[in-house]
């Protein structure tokens, strides 16, 4: 398929890279391309971004059927745009769209519409640090019909947003509430998958640690860790290096598998288990637990400085960025801008 490109008459005013908020901001083009059963995707285009004018009965309003990716393009010292590894968003999308009945997409297709976009908004991708365009890729159902099935048609969109830090605090450690009374998800369900409800029902338990004080929730499914909101988690503990495996109900996240294979490649002992929250509140009670991390595309790498689990709190490496934690955010930011050597063929330059 050829993708049409229709520019923008009226472009607008860059935004100041030093105040960036995260994902406020929209460049001037966005892509569609549309799904219909017995045609299948069709009609890729690029236009201007702006208002989609869609009826009420439209299937996603109701049903929730929907899937997104998050992806960043980074410009480079030397002013090239840096993607980062963004054929496992592609996978991981076609894994999403399988669970929630959503055709599959093209990887390599939609690989190049998002290469073809932010090429074609190359002047919005910021190059102060710490910022970068922020990629948005997402599929909603579109039948105009009130009955609960898998919808015989999609919209497939991309669109770009130049941001800051995810959180305010940077790479500084953040405070996090253990969430005790909802449940974000259950091996079998919807957990591994990027689908929009998922983070719908997280909001209330989100919304309640904030009133709390703390800036996310860590989500346990009864004895055991899962991860935090937007994050994968990782935990030091006696040198050795633990994230929760992946059993259907956690995100396998894209920043996660990177920060393994960076370990690996450190010869720093990393292991993927089931883990209990008792576990890790023992370990800080002992003084083993050394440091602890969630990982992510928004904000990379976040110390956690402390957790709050049923009015207990433990304070983690003094509350202070540990080691390890610095050495792998460095790394990571470091190959995604092109300020450090690549070893691992992550990066795509546009």
């Amino acid at each position: 398929m050829e993708i049409r490109i229709e520019k923008t008459k009226n472009p607008k005013a860059k935004p100041d890279e030093e105040n960036l908020a995260f994902g406020k901001i929209f460049t001037d083009h966005m892509f569609i391309m549309d799904y219909e059963e017995g045609k299948g995707w069709h009609d890729p285009r690029i236009v201007p971004f702006g208002p989609i004018e869609v009826l009420p009965s439209l299937s996603i309003f109701h049903y929730g059927q929907a899937v997104f990716e998050g992806m960043k393009a980074y410009k480079s010292p030397t002013g090239k745009i840096r993607l980062f590894r963004p054929e496992q968003n592609m996978k991981r999308l076609n894994r999403s769209n399988e669970r929630v009945c959503i055709p599959p997409i093209d990887e390599e297709f939609c690989l190049t519409a998002v290469k073809t976009l932010v090429d074609l908004d190359r002047d919005w991708v910021p190059k102060a640090e710490g910022t970068a365009l922020y990629i948005r890729p997402f599929i909603i159902a579109t039948d105009l019909v009130l009955k609960l099935k898998p919808s015989s048609s999609y919209k497939f969109m991309i669109i770009l947003s130049p941001v800051g830090a995810y959180y305010p605090q940077g790479i500084n450690p953040v405070d996090i509430y253990v969430e005790n009374q909802y449940v974000r998800a259950v091996p079998g369900g919807t957990g591994y998958a990027k689908t929009s409800a998922n983070y719908a029902a997280s909001m209330k338990a989100q919304a309640e640690a904030e009133e709390k004080g703390y800036v996310q929730v860590l989500w346990v499914n009864g004895e055991y860790v899962q991860e935090v909101g937007s994050m994968n988690v990782f935990f030091k503990i006696d040198g050795e290096v633990v994230t929760p495996e992946l059993d259907g109900s956690i995100l396998p996240g894209i920043t996660r598998d990177s920060v393994i294979k960076l370990l690996q490649s450190w010869d720093v002992p990393v292991v993927e288990r089931k883990l209990t929250i008792d576990e890790v509140f023992e370990a800080a009670r002992s003084g083993r637990l050394e440091e602890a991390f969630g990982t992510g595309t928004a904000a990379v790498i976040s110390p956690v400085g402390g957790l709050d689990w049923n009015g207990h709190f433990i304070k983690i490496n003094d509350g202070k960025t540990g080691e390890l934690s610095a050495k792998i955010y460095e790394n990571i930011t470091g190959i995604q801008t092109g300020e450090i050597e690549d070893p691992f063929g992550w990066i795509v330059e546009i």
